[in-house]
């Protein structure tokens, strides 16, 4: 059965995310600088992510002034209605500030902890992607009207197409850099997209048979790791956990597991 609040999660869900992705989109000057910067020099903050970030929040605050908040860009309130928002108002930050198109705007709703909708919009490649907790996954904009969306079949590993993504601390990123080496010869190939987001719903669109990354955020996964799901992939962290900064892998059934344990073993989740 439908649940009607969750109809209206993912409903104010589009909209924030068609609005902030057209603010992105359209309002990107030509000139755009860093506006800040976080874990390291290279790990960038601009005018437009903050900008996103409050359009979204202030539409929420409008329309459910009850919920809870958790932003990327600061944005934190509890909420007493036991509804979360989970935003991350541009994944792919530095993909923005180059003008590379792969970035999306990244919004998912949490229900007493469990995540129960997610949306990722990326609008330079004119998709949307969204999934409610188990009604499927779904996507516009490179398919004719809405598709619901499957991961592949499974391939054997070393037909395996898998996306990762590096931190922005140079130890991580080295360490990071010894990984993929070490996997590489074991896969079809590795990509590099610059999105956690986007990757996610790559996997869950069947353009990826794979992904994984150390160090994500919580407003990196949320709405990915629901969609990826709700077609049919699996996604966890370490073997028996759950997707978090230390691990988050997701592959088509028959990719994950056997990767997964590979990550294990090359010692993906160390710094």
């Amino acid at each position: 059965m439908t649940d009607p609040l969750h109809t209206d999660l993912l409903d104010l869900a589009h909209e924030a995310a068609r609005r902030a992705g057209a603010l992105l989109r359209d309002g990107r000057p030509a000139d755009l600088a860093v506006a800040a910067t976080k874990s390291s020099p290279i790990d960038v903050v601009t005018e437009m992510d903050i900008a996103a970030e409050k359009l979204i929040t202030g539409l929420i605050a409008e329309r459910r002034p009850d919920d809870g908040v958790l932003g990327e860009e600061g944005a934190s309130t509890e909420g007493t209605s036991g509804v979360r928002w989970v935003i991350d108002p541009l994944d792919g930050t530095v993909n923005y500030l180059y003008g590379l198109p792969t970035w999306a705007v990244s919004i998912a709703a949490e229900q007493d902890g469990e995540t129960v909708v997610g949306v990722v919009t990326a609008p330079m490649r004119g998709e949307t992607f969204h999934a409610v907790r188990g009604r499927g996954a779904w996507a516009t904009g490179a398919w004719d009207g809405e598709r619901r969306l499957a991961c592949r079949t499974a391939p054997p590993l070393d037909q395996a197409l898998v996306s990762t993504g590096f931190n922005y601390v140079a130890g991580v990123r080295a360490h990071q850099a010894d990984v993929a080496q070490r996997l590489i010869p074991l896969l079809r190939d590795i990509r590099r997209g610059g999105s956690a987001a986007v990757d996610l719903c790559d996997v869950a669109a069947g353009r990826l048979d794979g992904y994984y990354e150390r160090g994500l955020h919580p407003w990196d996964l949320a709405a990915g790791d629901l969609i990826a799901r709700e077609a049919g992939a699996q996604t966890g962290g370490r073997p028996g956990e759950r997707p978090s900064g230390e691990l988050a892998v997701a592959g088509t059934p028959g990719v994950f597991e056997p990767l997964q344990r590979l990550l294990e073993d090359f010692g993906a989740w160390h710094d």
